[in-house]
């Protein structure tokens, strides 16, 4: 009987578990804050489809290896190097280079909104900046 007590409780235990993991899948426009897990310590960089990037990243590992003295320069060396070099003006060009062209669209077209006021659409703005007459 006290293994029946056991068991029912471990049941009612794994159910909660379960029931506190099961998540919903996010819609496409759906996005929440971005969080930072401050307990992570490691960090992966894949290059393997960005040729260019990975070749840069090696040129600068052999100029940095190009010595007589000290220990081998490493590319966590490098990269927290970088980081500390990086300025908001930095910043701000990474977030644009993050977007999607249609994201970007979307920006100019909600500050055309917010200046213009409520009654402007997408295609109106769309004729204004290509200077095209509307027909309608």
């Amino acid at each position: 009987m006290i293994n029946e007590d056991k068991k029912s409780l471990l049941d009612g235990l794994v159910k909660d578990v379960k029931e506190e993991k099961k998540k919903s899948r996010k819609s496409k426009n759906d996005k929440d804050g971005f969080k930072i897990n401050k307990e992570q310590t490691r960090f992966i960089v894949d290059q393997g489809s960005n040729v260019e990037g990975l070749g840069k990243i090696f040129e600068q590992l052999e100029k940095a290896n190009n010595k007589e003295y000290g220990r081998k320069i490493s590319f966590k060396d490098l990269a927290v190097y970088g980081i500390t070099k990086i300025k908001p003006r930095d910043i701000e060009k990474i977030q644009e280079s993050s977007m999607t062209k249609m994201e970007k669209v979307e920006r100019v077209f909600n500050a055309y909104k917010s200046r213009i006021g409520e009654g402007v659409t997408l295609e109106k703005l769309g004729a204004q900046k290509l200077n095209i007459a509307l027909l309608v």
